[in-house]
């Protein structure tokens, strides 16, 4: 199954034409309350990889929080932890998109643009 994407330059794009957006970092706690994608038309949710990890092993169903409902766009630091959380979520019928290059590519755009 192949993952659908979503590169820093796109999602700047939704949020700038004021398209709800649904952000899901499962990045440390500490990094998410340091910094994380924010904006009018976004809903951003913490959710530690670890409680998506523990979905691989069937110890949970799904997590509440987890909308199912609608697109949710997964990011963590670089990418890779994400890309596992948003493959086990795309396997229990999740609609996910990952965030090309995380939260660095996301702060590398925006330091381009100003």
């Amino acid at each position: 199954m192949t993952l659908k994407t979503i590169t820093a330059e796109e999602l700047f794009k939704k949020m700038k034409s004021q398209e709800e957006v649904v952000l899901v970092d499962v990045r440390a706690e500490d990094k998410y309350n340091d910094f994380h994608i924010e904006g009018p038309t976004v809903e951003s949710i913490h959710i530690p990889k670890t409680e998506i990890f523990k979905l691989e092993d069937h110890r949970e169903e799904l997590i509440s929080s987890m909308p199912t409902d609608k697109e949710v766009i997964i990011t963590c630091t670089t990418g890779n932890s994400a890309t596992k959380c948003a493959n086990i979520l795309a396997n229990r019928a999740c609609d996910v998109v990952l965030l090309e290059g995380g939260i660095t590519a996301w702060k590398e755009y925006l330091n381009s643009i100003e």
